[in-house]
């Protein structure tokens, strides 16, 4: 089912997903983890003004970075998302209409799921790549265990992602990982500490590179 839709977020591997306590925090973390290496950025609903974020970003960095837009629950967000330049949308479940909506913008879809009657819904809906999440509650093992009876869904789990175990999720058949607190921590946001979200970027980079991927 992979295909040239997926071919950048195959390319760019980890994504950073960005719940920044506002839109300057927002843009700073970004420029951080961009400088860091990681240039796949999930600017997530939860922070305050995300469509100016992302237009912003957009307009600064164009084809240099993979830019969407997560947490996405209605379908007002899914296409004010898509105008100021989100290439992907990500939304923690999957709901019909919501997913029908996201898939109409032409963005990349990717929707949260976490059994196999949710795999199998967001299939037959035509998501682009099914989210695991939390994937934190049960590590590789649920991943490994969905690709049995789903070998060709293209699957990315998102929360519990680390250096240490990105390689394990890319063997066990993810396609990308969504990385949050592990990779730009709401303190790190808090505080302005940039130096280590870029730290944290490079090792995610570097992990990504080693598993065979990151740009």
């Amino acid at each position: 089912m992979t295909n040239d839709r997926l071919a950048p977020l195959i390319a760019t591997r980890v994504l950073a997903v960005i719940r920044a306590p506002s839109a300057e925090a927002a843009l700073r973390g970004s420029e951080a983890l961009v400088r860091g290496g990681v240039t796949g950025l999930e600017i997530t609903y939860s922070t305050p003004d995300a469509p100016a974020v992302i237009a912003r970003l957009a307009e600064e960095y164009g084809d240099g970075i993979y830019l969407g837009a997560g947490t996405v629950t209605t379908v007002a967000q899914a296409r004010e998302a898509v105008e100021a330049g989100a290439r992907f949308l990500v939304s923690p479940g999957t709901r019909p209409e919501l997913t029908g909506a996201m898939l109409g913008t032409g963005a990349v879809t990717l929707t949260g799921v976490l059994t196999p009657t949710e795999v199998m819904t967001a299939v037959e809906l035509g998501v682009d790549v099914v989210k695991l999440f939390p994937a934190a509650l049960s590590g590789t093992a649920l991943l490994k265990a969905l690709r049995g009876p789903f070998p060709d869904v293209p699957m990315m789990p998102t929360g519990g992602v680390t250096p240490a175990n990105l390689a394990e999720w890319i063997a066990a058949g993810a396609v990308a990982v969504g990385a949050g607190s592990d990779l730009v921590s709401a303190q790190d946001l808090a505080n302005g500490d940039w130096d280590a979200i870029e730290t944290k970027a490079r090792a995610f980079h570097e992990a990504a590179a080693a598993a065979g991927g990151a740009r």
